[in-house]
């Protein structure tokens, strides 16, 4: 089963880590620059980790080259990510 979530990252962000939540939106922010996908790479990397996933179960199917992206999870289920970030659409 896959999940879909929508992403706000911020690249060069100082550290990787979530935000929270905003307008049903995941704000994340990663230290890597977006140069050659190393954010996006960063991004995957840091959902799978607070997820408990493997990194090969998180896929940007949607928004690889802007800050707005659709991620898709696989191997989560949407009640334990609703649970870990409430008001998540």
């Amino acid at each position: 089963m896959s999940i879909r979530l929508r992403v706000r990252l911020t690249p060069r962000g100082g550290s990787d880590h979530v935000d929270g939540v905003a307008d049903g939106v995941l704000r994340v922010r990663v230290a890597a620059a977006p140069a050659e996908g190393a954010a996006n790479e960063a991004l995957c990397r840091l959902l799978a980790h607070e997820l408990g996933v493997p990194r090969s179960g998180i896929r940007i199917v949607s928004g690889a080259t802007s800050r707005s992206k659709v991620v898709e999870v696989d191997g989560a289920t949407e009640a334990g990510i609703r649970g870990r970030w409430p008001g998540l659409a």
